[in-house]
């Protein structure tokens, strides 16, 4: 399934990733990787500019972000007026994480975009993935029972009660849309705007809604 989903060569943590078969398995243990590699990054490439907050010095840090330990940012990675990095995230080269911008646990892979007012919690998102304005990644159940993630007709129990999402490389989600616990979007697939997606989205797939999901080349078909 990782493998299916991202490109491993684009993360910091893919010895840790190509171990195991479901991607959310890193989360139950991220705080202890972060802590784990941080001690080990080139110091000619990386600051701890705070405890175990390690940041590449090329990367760009507004003085009005706040970042919370563990956390990894990458090079040339910007983050921007008031974003709010709680701790345990892994966040990669060339990334923008934007204004007012939340993230919580989560694994970000080189060159993504979450530029203006998300929020991204125990979610991994792929190698040159996006999330328009106002994206969100729900990572609880309004019932607060444990995720069970359906990928491919199959369905996983996690044993986990909070699992966001699990977003594909080159994924594109549209702004102010929701995608539910437990979800998985497929790579090089586009989720229009407004959208609330739950469960899995294929592929090269365009979402309009639940009910007209279409494949990228049957779209002029």
């Amino acid at each position: 399934m990782i493998n299916e989903l991202f490109d491993l060569n684009h993360t910091i943590l893919n010895d840790y990733l190509k171990e195991i078969e479901f991607p959310w398995e890193i989360l139950k243990n991220l705080k202890s990787y972060i802590l784990e590699i941080g001690k080990n990054l080139d110091k000619n490439i990386y600051s701890e500019i705070s405890p175990d907050v390690w940041v590449a010095k090329n990367a760009v840090i507004a003085p009005t972000a706040y970042i919370g330990s563990p956390c990894i940012i990458g090079e040339n990675t910007e983050v921007r007026h008031c974003a709010f990095i709680r701790g345990s995230a892994v966040i990669g080269n060339n990334c923008v994480i934007g204004n007012s911008t939340e993230i919580k646990n989560s694994i970000i892979f080189d060159n993504c975009q979450v530029p203006h007012y998300n929020y991204v919690g125990d979610t991994i998102m792929g190698y040159k993935s996006h999330i328009g304005a106002g994206g969100i990644t729900s990572n609880v159940k309004s019932d607060k029972s444990n995720i069970t993630v359906t990928y491919k007709g199959k369905k996983y129990p996690t044993e986990l009660r909070k699992i966001g999402a699990m977003i594909g490389d080159f994924v594109e989600v549209g702004c102010n849309s929701v995608l539910c616990p437990g979800t998985i979007v497929g790579r090089d697939s586009n989720i229009y705007p407004l959208s609330m997606v739950r469960g899995y989205v294929e592929n090269d797939s365009i979402y309009k809604n639940k009910n007209e999901i279409v494949k990228k080349e049957d779209k002029n078909g």
